[in-house]
């Protein structure tokens, strides 16, 4: 017997890995979810330009505030320059964030919007470009592969097949040949399936 047969040696494993076939689903996935996600991170953006926005406003109207309160307040000399600097500082704060609200909406968000234009071509039937390219690339270049391994499965099918076989004829050879009742001609023929296995298994 060449080989001792294993009932889980046909049971095929799955894997995750890029390199099997139909496996670069996932990574052509990511073209699309490359779209989704610059629309997320925009809208992430002007989010944040919303509150940079807000908070800006908020401390305009609250210096607006305490400047009047402080104008025609009591307090003088040092408490009164250190109320109008807490004022000044505040406007200052006030200011930067205003402007990084214009520079996040006016550059940053152009930037994104435009690299996501020129990077994601939309079909007219749906669907991206750059996805059905990359698909029908990895189909084109796993066919021939896809191909060998089917091959592949098949042959190691008839081989696991053919071990089970041979496994069966040496087992019914060896009781035939304990048998003193059993005629020759059986030994003869089941001498000769085992043969026929072995070689069937060397194919």
């Amino acid at each position: 017997m060449s080989v001792t047969y294993d009932d889980c040696a046909g049971v095929e494993t799955s894997s995750e890995s890029f390199w099997e076939v139909g496996n670069y689903k996932r990574t052509v996935r990511r073209i699309d979810d490359g779209y989704r996600l610059c629309n997320d991170l925009m809208a992430c953006i002007q989010e944040r330009a919303k509150i940079e926005k807000v908070y800006s406003q908020q401390l305009t109207d609250w210096t607006k505030k305490w400047k009047t309160l402080i104008e025609r307040g009591p307090q003088y000399g040092s408490m009164e320059r250190a109320w109008q600097a807490l004022m000044t500082e505040a406007d200052r704060v006030s200011d930067l964030h205003h402007e990084m609200r214009n520079q996040i909406n006016n550059e940053d968000l152009e930037k994104i919007k435009n690299w996501q234009k020129d990077t994601f071509h939309k079909q007219l039937i749906g669907g991206f470009k750059e996805t059905k390219e990359a698909e029908d690339g990895f189909r084109k270049a796993q066919k021939p592969w896809a191909k060998k391994l089917k091959e592949l499965e098949v042959l190691k099918k008839a081989y696991h097949l053919a071990c089970k076989e041979e496994r069966l004829a040496v087992s019914r050879e060896t009781s035939t040949k304990s048998d003193p009742a059993a005629p020759p001609d059986q030994a003869k023929k089941l001498s000769d399936k085992v043969e026929k296995c072995r070689q069937d298994t060397q194919k």
